[in-house]
This record gives structure tokens, C-alpha cells and sequence, in this order.
């Protein structure tokens, strides 16, 4: 299936595109004052928030930093706390009324409250996790608006598939849409893809991708909540939701791998399992994944993530090509070297925005000027896809083409309506939930 970019289309034609840190929450404290690029611009942008954990506050910052256009009229989320601790820390730095306007009237709870909050506004910023990604961008779109999402774009086949059909109502409709893969807005990374475009390296023949760290939160079930509840407070350990640390946070990775290649893969292969982070409040996720993703043209990329306390903690991507290699990193490092090692460029990073930063300058710019100037729509598709591909290798332990994992129904979000419904994936009698096993488990 051909939805997902041309396997053998050109580097140039994939990054086209694009509008070229590490982390899977935002601080707020932590934003600098005033950085916005467009200053000059004096025209309202109404903007709304669903999901209003960290990453959406830290986004909705961003965007009122972005343009002092921005006025930000609407959060949403499934959980009351979330709303209430994000309009408190919004309102703290900002102040109520000129670009802060959310109203006790605009802040919407439940599982429908995507929809006041999208109504309201011009540009909607999606950061929920991840498994709800697609049916918030459809409706998004279908009301004209324009969008950021965070990454990953879904969770399953039939989820991507949603946000290619929207993505292609976005072009339609001429709506801007930025996905969350910073990495093509951070100036290192655009940096060292014009000295790859210049043939300075030659032609990628292999890579590493990395995602290696101690792990990140676990929330522990809390007294009288529902198994619903508890599931959605403790995302990032439920494949439904969150669709495993190879997707939802080493995408970033991959998805630098499939734009200096320029191409997405055409099988993958891997292993991966549970060897320390394996109590009841971890799911049924792996805590470490290794993939070989083949490409078109025989590169191989080798993609390691894991989450365990004690080890090599490395994050970065790393390609070998016919004449030089490349090494970057979130850190601001970009270093290409030719096969003798000599420097061929070396990035100094001091002035740089932050790519966090730099995603809604962007979009907002594009917004306020009338234009239609970005949809990562389908970059955001294709990565997710590839990471998506490399769960199903290492949870089957079987080679996986792409064919046919885009074939695929795999479906693993239902509809929702209340924490009362019954959760995707349900806890033995023991309370320990179903973990995939290579060799057994098909694709999921």
C-alpha cells in the first residue's frame, strides 16, 4: 500500500516537506520571556489546548510566545486537575485577560470536550497521549482548523491511515499542520541535512539511532479508580495509548533516520522484552527494543531504545555514507567528518532557538501571514508508521514488511465515552496484564 511516502521517491522530494530536545514534557518555567520572531504581526490568533498535561501547557506557552497575536481561549482535557493545574500555571505566568483568555466558560472536562474547545478556535494544538491523536486531528481538520500535533500521530495502522486522510483534507483546505518531531526545526539538524543534500558525505549506506535512558514516570493506581482511569493516568505503559517507548518517544530518532535517508523502510527485523521494568504499574509494555529497518536502496538503519536505570544512557543519531559520516544530537551537536576524518562541518550552536520554540514561531508566522506554508502531516504518518513497524518486529520476532504492516487492520483504540467503559487490555487476577511474547504474538 502506497498511502505512506514513496519508498523510492527522492531525498530532495521527502524533505521538501518539512520545515526543518530531548524530553516528553515541557517546563514552564523554564521559557524565556519573549522570543517570538513576528512581533510586528498585531491580528488576534484564537488558539485551543487539548490535553493539558505537561507537554500541552508547555505548548500552549509557546504559542503565546510565538506571536502577540495569540490569544488563548480554550483547554481541554479528559481530566478536571490537569485543566484547573494548567490554566493555574498559564495564568500565573501570563496574567488572565490580553493573550491569557481562557474563562471558567472555556475550560471543558470529559472525553467530548475536544470538540468545544476545537470549536472556539483558529489554531488547536493536540497534545493528549498519543492513542487519541487521530480522531482529535480528523475533527480538527473537518472544522477548518489549522493544527499542532505532538508526535506520535497514533498508535495502530488504522489510526495512521485517519491521519493520512485528514492530513490530505489539510492540503485541500490549505490549513497548516506542524507535528511535534522537533528535530526538523532545530537548526543543527537542518544544518547537517543541507551539508547531506550537498553530497558531502556521499550516499548513506548505514546508521544508529539511539534512544538509551533510565525511563521515565509510572503513576501507581490511586484508590476507587476505574481500570479505565487508571490506564489513561498511567499512559506511557499501555500499548492502546501509548504505543511503547519505541513509538512514542524513540520516533524522534527513526524519524531523523527516514529524512537524511529520505526514504521510509521497506522491512524490519528486531528483538526486545521486559528484563527490569516489569511491576504491575508498568503495563505490558517492553522496556528495550532493537530493530534493523532495511531501506530501498539496501541502507540499514540499526535502532536501539531502552529504558533501564544503571546502563549507557545515549541519544543521538549516527550515519555512515560512501565518502564521510554524520553524528548529531538534540544537544546541539551536528558533526560531519569525511572517511578520512577530517572536519566537514562542525555546528556551533549559540543563538539558536529552541526547536520547541521554533515549531510555533513557524506555524503562527504561516498562520498570521495567510499562508499555506507547512503540513508534516505526512512526515509525522511516516514515522509513526516506522516505529509502529519495528513494535510489530520485535513483538513477533518475526520480519516485517512494510506491505504488510500497511495491510494490516491492526486497531487498537475503541471508542470511548466514559471511565466507566472497558478498558482496551485488562490485568489477570493477579493484576499483571498480557505481555506480547516473540514467537507467539502476532502484529500488535
Amino acid at each position: 500500500m502506497k498511502e505512506i511516502l514513496n519508498q523510492n521517491q527522492s531525498r530532495r522530494k521527502f524533505v521538501k516537506n518539512s520545515a526543518t530536545a530531548v524530553g516528553t514534557g515541557f517546563v514552564l518555567s523554564s521559557l524565556p520571556v519573549s522570543v517570538g520572531a513576528y512581533g510586528a504581526a498585531q491580528e488576534e490568533i484564537k488558539v485551543a489546548v487539548v490535553g493539558c498535561g505537561g507537554r500541552g501547557t508547555g505548548a500552549a506557552a509557546q504559542a503565546i510566545e510565538a506571536d502577540p497575536g495569540v490569544r488563548l481561549v480554550a483547554l481541554a482535557d479528559v481530566f478536571e486537575d490537569q485543566v484547573e493545574k494548567s490554566f493555574k500555571g498559564l495564568s500565573a505566568k501570563y496574567g488572565e485577560g490580553n493573550q491569557m483568555m481562557v474563562t471558567e466558560e472555556s475550560r471543558f472536562v470529559g472525553f467530548e470536550a475536544y470538540k468545544d474547545a476545537i470549536d472556539m478556535a483558529d489554531v488547536v494544538i493536540l497534545a493528549t497521549p498519543p492513542g487519541f491523536r487521530p480522531a482529535h486531528f480528523e475533527y480538527a481538520i473537518n472544522q477548518g482548523k489549522h493544527v499542532f500535533m505532538e508526535k506520535p500521530v497514533a498508535t495502530d495502522v488504522v489510526g495512521v491511515k485517519k491521519v493520512l486522510e485528514a492530513g490530505k483534507l489539510a492540503a485541500s483546505k490549505k490549513l497548516n499542520v506542524v507535528v511535534g518531531l522537533q528535530r526538523h526545526y532545530q537548526r543543527n539538524y537542518r544544518e547537517v541535512e543541507k551539508v547531506l543534500q550537498k553530497g558531502k558525505i556521499g550516499e548513506i549506506l548505514s546508521g544508529q539511532v539511539y534512544w538509551n535512558s533510565a525511563g521515565v514516570w509510572v503513576r501507581p493506581r490511586q484508590y476507587q479508580q476505574t481500570e479505565l482511569e487508571y490506564q489513561m493516568r498511567n499512559w506511557y505503559y499501555f500499548n492502546w495509548i501509548c504505543g511503547d517507548h519505541i513509538l512514542e518517544q524513540h520516533i524522534h530518532n527513526i524519524d531523523v533516520a527516514n529524512w537524511f535517508i529520505g526514504a521510509t523502510p521497506t522491512s524490519a527485523q528486531g528483538m526486545g522484552g521486559r528484563e527490569v521494568r516489569k511491576g504491575r504499574d508498568h503495563g505490558h509494555i517492553f522496556d528495550h527494543h532493537f530493530v534493523e529497518f532495511e531501506y530501498p536502496n539496501g541502507e540499514i538503519i540499526s535502532s536501539q531504545c531502552r529504558h533501564q536505570k544503571g546502563c549507557m544512557n545515549r541519544v543521538e543519531e549516527v550515519f555512515q555514507g560512501t565518502k564521510g559520516s554524520i553524528r548529531v544530537h538534540a544537544g546541539n551537536l551536528g558533526l560531519v567528518k569525511s572517511s578520512k576524518g577530517s572536519i566537514i562541518y562542525e555546528h556551533e550552536g549559540e543563538g539558536d532557538t529552541n526547536p520547541y520554540q521554533q515549531e510555533h514561531n513557524e506555524l503562527f508566522a504561516a498562520v498570521k501571514a495567510g499562508e499555506y506554508l507547512l503540513n508534516d502531516t505526512e512526515i509525522g504518518a511516516n514515522s509513526t508508521m516506522t516505529a509502529i513497524l519495528g513494535r510489530m518486529a520485535t513483538y513477533s520476532g518475526q520480519v516485517i514488511s512494510w506491505d504488510e504492516a500497511m495491510a494490516s487492520d491492526l486497531s487498537l483504540v475503541p471508542e470511548l465515552k466514559s471511565f466507566n467503559d472497558t478498558a482496551p487490555v485488562l490485568p489477570d487476577e493477579d493484576g499483571n496484564y498480557p505481555v506480547p511474547v516473540p514467537g507467539v504474538t502476532k502484529y500488535a
